[in-house]
């Protein structure tokens, strides 16, 4: 006997393109973010020493980005780039706390990732109680 837990509901192609919407808002920046760290000019070089990056991890911060993004495009690997996500924003938030700066743009990235990714994937909804709730109609 199946219940309603072990099997996830169809998903309706209004919230699969609400979820597509939502994910590119990120992915957008994320995306420029990187390739300003990729890019260098002084005002980002700048910022990210005044949050206490030393300047020779500055590329490595933006293939991990990088990276992670497009673990979050991949639809095979979209959980898992959400996973990475959370993790690199959580360290973004992190810093921002840090050196007492508003931490609402990162957290309203990582809202938005998982938010778009529940939209397009019923099995994302699975995983969290209150998601379980959200209509596919």
């Amino acid at each position: 006997m199946e219940t309603s837990l072990s099997k996830p509901a169809p998903v309706s192609q209004k919230m699969i393109w609400a979820g597509r919407i939502m994910s590119a808002l990120p992915v957008l920046l994320l995306v420029f973010s990187a390739s300003m760290k990729l890019v260098r000019p002084a005002p980002v070089i700048q910022g990210l020493t005044h949050a206490g990056i030393p300047e020779h991890l500055v590329l490595p911060l933006a293939i991990l980005e990088l990276t992670c993004t497009i673990i979050y495009l991949i639809p095979r690997t979209n959980a898992l780039g959400a996973i990475l996500l959370t993790g690199y924003l959580g360290g973004a938030t992190l810093t921002h706390l840090r050196i007492g700066e508003p931490v609402f743009l990162p957290v309203l990235t990582g809202v938005l990732v998982w938010g778009g990714l529940s939209l397009r994937d019923a099995r994302v909804r699975l995983l969290i109680p209150f998601l379980r709730l959200i209509s596919t109609t």
